[in-house]
């Protein structure tokens, strides 16, 4: 299918996941400054524009994705605070870009993650995918070099008979909780609102963290199902939580209050559910739109594999940074992920009629 490039948001935020994915940043060159990041978001803007309507770029297509059609292809552009300073725009840098905060245990690389401008590609054609990526890249060169790039894959559509929530690595159905378009106060939790202390240029645009957070899948596979279970809150084979009876799907609600037959918790206390729940951090909530990953063995044997964690809000300090802080003191998921690289993007509005993405910070 084909996903609209111009729309009030940009594309790739509300879709559900496409089944592969290509994420990289990128640091602008030395003295690019403001023209040169401007030149370059128009070419990027251009070539998107086509690619996701399945035509190909007008300028270094190598025509590898030539009769693949758009397979829902998305690209989403984001800025990294080290932007700002760079293209001579200090004064326009959101306040809500400032640095995530360390949290324990995590050891990221920064090789692998943050960088000047951030692009999620998504696609059901990993061809596809990996073309635009491409596409992009050449179209950078002189003006800003590739800083990391990860691939990765989620459930592919009509694969199943029936559409259901994907899994994570952990065999965990994962998403079940994300706040959805159709409830109220959506849009307040996910896009910035003109005013406070957002700046304009970022009205219905939104703010991207990136993790990449590698799951210790030899210790976590070595638990029994029903000690998973506890770890999550949740029922492996249907989702559904443990404050419920089995078979009653992911869908019903969680009661953090639930006490089973023998008067303790149903859903234990640093059970992930309970930690990362809304009603437990003063409402805070994320979009989440994670990939997958799996990229081989490190040299110990152990699989370098995970999930590619991306969360879309419309202010971080109130979605993702309280959140984390709880989920790294006491919840009990957490001994089996390990967080290696992070990324905290602000995220555009959708182009201007007839303009080019990020226009608004540039002319704005």
């Amino acid at each position: 299918g084909r996903v609209p490039f111009r729309a009030e948001h940009q594309a790739g935020i509300l879709e559900p996941p496409q089944a592969r994915a290509q994420l990289a940043a990128f640091d602008l060159a030395d003295g690019v400054g403001r023209e040169g990041l401007r030149t370059l978001l128009r070419r990027w803007t251009a070539a998107a524009e086509r690619l996701t309507a399945g035509e190909p770029a007008e300028e270094f297509d190598n025509q590898v994705a030539l009769d693949a059609g758009p397979s829902s292809l998305t690209v989403t552009l984001g800025f990294g605070a080290t932007l700002f300073d760079k293209a001579g725009l200090a004064d326009r840098r959101p306040a809500a870009l400032e640095p995530l905060p360390a949290f324990p245990g995590e050891a990221l690389d920064p090789a692998r993650g943050e960088g000047d401008l951030f692009v999620q590609i998504g696609a059901d054609d990993a061809l596809v995918a990996v073309h635009a990526l491409r596409v992009l890249q050449r179209l950078a060169a002189g003006t800003a070099a590739l800083r990391w790039q990860s691939a990765g894959f989620a459930r592919t559509p009509g694969a199943a008979a029936r559409p259901v929530t994907a899994r994570n690595l952990m065999g965990q159905v994962d998403g079940t909780n994300n706040p959805k378009p159709s409830e109220d106060g959506f849009a307040a939790k996910v896009f910035c609102q003109a005013g406070g202390d957002q700046p304009g240029w970022l009205a219905g645009g939104s703010y991207l963290v990136f993790r990449r957070i590698r799951m210790l899948l030899d210790h976590w596979e070595e638990l029994p199902v029903d000690r998973q279970e506890r770890v999550i809150g949740r029922r492996k084979s249907d989702g559904s939580p443990l404050n419920a009876p089995a078979g009653s799907g992911e869908g019903t609600p969680v009661d953090l209050s639930a006490q089973g037959a023998d008067g303790a918790l149903a859903i234990p206390s640093d059970a992930h559910v309970r930690v990362a729940a809304p009603a437990s951090n003063g409402g805070a909530a994320m979009l989440r739109r994670g990939f997958s990953y799996h990229d081989g063995l490190l040299p110990d044997g152990s699989p370098d594999a995970g999930l590619l964690f991306l969360a879309f809000q419309a202010d971080p300090r109130k979605g993702f940074t309280p959140v984390q802080r709880k989920l790294s003191r006491g919840d009990g998921l957490s001994r089996f992920l390990r967080h290696e690289a992070s990324g905290l993007y602000a995220v555009p509005p959708g182009p201007p009629t007839g303009g080019y993405l990020g226009q608004q910070l540039l002319e704005g």
